[in-house]
């Protein structure tokens, strides 16, 4: 940590955070009031009226069928400032108008009468939803998450230094970290905010005025082996002038003390190296890690795979190290033969008796890189001001007009932190503070850096400021650039909002190619590390379709011993690549379900058993219909996060189908039924286990609709591997166990013998999955979550993209253009 200038919170400051509680204070000032207002009664007579001869029957009261109290939601009715009264109005809706309420066996209202409730419901519910959003807007105050903190102290001053996971974790009980409803504030998350904006400004001050040589070293075979041959310990071992580690279950074997950073940054390696005893069919996979490295810190983190042959390769590498973490490079294929070593440690010339493969190292390159220059740093905090070095990389910013300066730094550096025009009025309480520091006889470092503290810790920074009604074109300008790239706006995006462009839809369809980097042949994104596109799709996937949640479970070693690290990270980088291309290209959204190609190296392509040459690296790979594999729901890594290591739930899997890819809302279970365990002995399958509980009538609707896409998962295992049968564990003894049965039928009545089936069936109902996109794509750029009101929004946004054959991007720009992207 570098010296941090100590300065106590002025009250300017205090002001600033009061105002953030305030503003979450305000929502829930909001809600308090609801539970007022929300008891007039306000449902038209003849709409009820339908349901007091239709369905008060069957639900009236708390104990209601399917706990649905119809009684309580007549008297509620709807009120414009609690938007919890709203979903019961769309259940009746919905259920209503699919002929599933009343029940087939109650007495049925005529065709006349359930058309009209169901128009007339319709209308009066988005009479009021839209109302409230004029008064309030679809969104509520709005805070960046924490990598969109973390990115904005990245550009605003010039670092790259990990921030987000100094920030309190966020929840996302609606799928997104984004949706302002279930985002909290508190005065916990004000003082780890605080503390992370203190930790940037240190980096940025100290890189602008005493920047380090950066680390650099070329390791030769002896710098990267164990100093000492004698010892029997976990580094490389000198053989034939090369560094060599050998192919083990060991842990932390490997590790290269040599690449200890001694400070902590981003490095760049360069590893020059070629295996030994290859086998015949395969090259040998092998990992990088980095961690201390020691049994008392353990987890390490995953940082490149690599396939190796006889022949000398190169492998270029770029990854965060904090000071004290080293890299620990090994084969890790879990197919290969292993040695085995004696007292956890081990000796020179141990392992080439046992025949094992291994790779050796030639030679290393190790270097400290920064995204920023120093002259960036310099110029984002001091802007025209000259800094004159007093001694070797020590600078000090020279001014005559120390006020004036000040000032006018402050303002302008507002400007880039609240991502709009900013009257000097808005910052007179940072300005002041600043100016009396140095009145007070404090160095124009310290009030600078004050007056920066001031901006970084004001709401209009933390949160992004938006106006009931539609958006100017500053804040499409950050909704826009927050929903691609994580990032304030650029350069680009701030003079369109400047010069009132962004307002244009076909301005800000231009403006999703440049963002998602269509067309640009740059290799790296606003970010820093990524390519345009690579970048959103890890943002958007990792919640989107969990992928965050990856290495929540392990599957269990003793039943899936073929699940390694490499296959991991291929995993990862299947779907990752598979939706670039789908960005990028524009594909057709049908091939999420049931595409005819993936993204597969030579060790995830073994892995599921598939026979296609594949050369190094992960490549587009065509598969056809007998490897069950193409689409979203047959790739690994999707299989993976949606079982808990050991065992598989057609329900878990089921519902995630339906919510992640065709946007369905499934409630949370009722009250009271417990969760169904797999029978691991074999004597029950899964799907005999639900024959009862679907014969529940509160969970058998919902079970109707998810279900049967978790029954066509139920071929993969845990580990995202095909399989046939499940297996049995009898007496701490693993055999097969019953048949998997993977036919089902969907609510609409079609039936599906299996997986390919089901793929076929979802990529004739293209529009349905664009649906979905399109739900989550507003969902996670705006913020907000979908209403009723809004459906029409997403049909309009879904028939635009029609002509494209749903493609992804084009989706993305139906988006951007629709309403909903630039209303509030």
């Amino acid at each position: 940590m570098k010296n941090r200038i100590s300065i106590p919170l002025p009250p300017s400051m205090w002001i600033s955070l009061i105002a953030i509680l305030c503003v979450v204070g305000g929502c829930l000032s909001v809600q308090a009031e609801t539970e007022v207002s929300a008891k007039q009664k306000n449902v038209p007579a003849h709409l009820e009226s339908f349901l007091q001869v239709s369905c008060i029957d069957c639900h009236d009261g708390p104990e209601g069928e399917a706990g649905f109290d119809l009684r309580r939601v007549l008297s509620n009715g709807i009120n414009l400032q609690d938007t919890k009264l709203d979903p019961p109005w769309v259940k009746i809706i919905d259920r209503v108008a699919a002929g599933e309420m009343p029940p087939r066996e109650a007495e049925q209202p005529n065709v006349k009468d359930r058309t009209e409730f169901v128009s007339q419901t319709s209308q009066w519910l988005q009479k009021h939803q839209k109302q409230r959003d004029r008064t309030y807007g679809r969104v509520r105050a709005r805070r960046l998450t924490r990598i969109q903190v973390e990115r904005s102290l990245h550009e605003i001053l010039g670092i790259d230094i990990p921030l987000a996971e100094k920030l309190p974790e966020e929840g996302r009980p609606r799928g997104f970290t984004t949706v302002a409803e279930y985002q909290t504030m508190s005065h916990h998350y004000l003082a780890r905010h605080l503390a992370v904006v203190d930790d940037a400004l240190d980096e940025a001050f100290h890189r602008a005025l005493n920047p380090a040589e950066a680390c650099h070293r070329d390791l030769e075979p002896r710098a990267i082996a164990r100093s000492n041959p004698r010892r029997r310990c976990r580094e490389p071992e000198m053989r034939k002038g090369q560094a060599v580690v050998w192919s083990s279950t060991m842990a932390y074997y490997g590790r290269i003390p040599a690449t200890t950073a001694p400070a902590d940054g981003w490095y760049q390696f360069r590893v020059s190296c070629s295996g030994i005893n290859v086998p015949q069919t395969e090259g040998i996979w092998t990992a990088i890690h980095s961690g201390p490295c020691i049994s008392t810190a353990p987890i390490l983190t995953a940082v490149k795979a690599f396939e190796v042959g006889d022949a000398p390769t190169t492998v270029e590498l770029e990854t965060w190290l904090p000071k004290g973490h080293m890299l620990e490079i090994r084969p890790q294929d879990s197919t290969i033969k292993r040695a085995r070593f004696r007292g956890g440690q081990v000796g020179v010339g141990e392992g080439e008796p046992q025949k094992v493969p291994g790779i050796g190292i030639d030679r290393m390159s190790m270097r400290q890189v920064y995204r920023y220059t120093v002259k960036d740093v310099q110029q984002r905090l001091f802007g025209s001001v000259e800094l004159k070095e007093k001694s070797h990389n020590q600078f000090e910013p020279v001014t005559k007009k120390p006020r004036k300066v000040l000032a006018e730094l402050i303002h302008s550096f507002a400007q880039r932190a609240f991502r709009r025009n900013v009257e000097k009025k808005v910052v007179v309480n940072a300005v002041s503070l600043a100016s009396n520091m140095l009145a007070e006889g404090r160095s124009f470092v310290e009030s600078l850096r004050a007056g920066y503290r001031t901006i970084l810790c004001s709401p209009e920074f933390l949160y992004l400021k938006e106006s009931p009604g539609r958006l100017n074109d500053y804040e499409i300008a950050s909704r826009l650039s927050y929903f691609l790239t994580g990032c304030p706006p650029d350069d680009t995006l701030q003079t369109l909002a400047q010069t009132k462009q962004l307002s244009d839809v076909d301005v800000r369809r231009h403006q999703v190619d440049r963002l998602l980097g269509v067309g640009d042949k740059r290799e790296t994104s606003h970010v820093g590390r990524d390519s345009l596109a690579r970048q959103f799709v890890k943002d958007f996937s990792a919640e989107w379709l969990d992928l965050d949640q990856l290495d929540f479970t392990q599957p269990d070693r003793k039943l899936y011993r073929n699940y390694d690290p490499i296959v991991r990270m291929a995993m990862l980088d299947e779907t990752h690549e598979f939706l670039v291309d789908m960005v990028l290209e524009d594909r057709p959204v049908k091939n999420l379900v049931a595409a005819d190609y993936t993204y597969l190296n030579s060790r995830l392509c073994r892995y599921y058993k598939l026979e296609q040459d594949v050369s190094q690296g992960i490549q587009k790979v065509d598969v056809s219909e007998v490897s069950h594999r193409g689409g979203l729901l047959t790739q690994g890594a999707i299989l993976k996060v949606t079982a808990n290591g050991s065992a598989t739930s057609p329900v878990v899997r089921g519902a995630w189908v339906a919510e992640r890819i065709l946007g369905m809302k499934i409630p949370p279970p009722p009250d009271g039924v417990p969760a169904i365990e797999p029978d691991i002995r074999g004597a029950t399958t899964i799907r005999e286990q639900l024959v009862k509980h679907r014969a529940d009538e509160s969970c058998a609707s919902c079970h109707r609709q998810m279900d049967p896409f978790g029954f066509a998962l139920e071929s993969f295992d845990p580990a995202g591997q095909w399989r046939s049968h499940y297996f049995a564990v009898t007496k701490g003894r693993t055999k097969l166990g019953a048949e998997v049965e993977a036919s089902g039928q969907l609510p609409d009545g079609q039936y599906f013998a299996d997986i390919d089936e089901l793929k076929r069936v979802l990529a004739s109902q293209p529009e349905k999955i664009a649906r979905g996109l399109a739900s989550h794509l507003i969902v996670y750029g705006t913020g907000g979550e979908l209403s009723f009101s809004d459906r029409q929004a997403i049909d309009q946004i879904v028939t635009t993209a029609q002509e494209t054959k749903y493609g992804f991007r084009s989706l993305l720009k139906s988006v951007v253009t629709s309403p909903l992207f630039v209303e509030k």
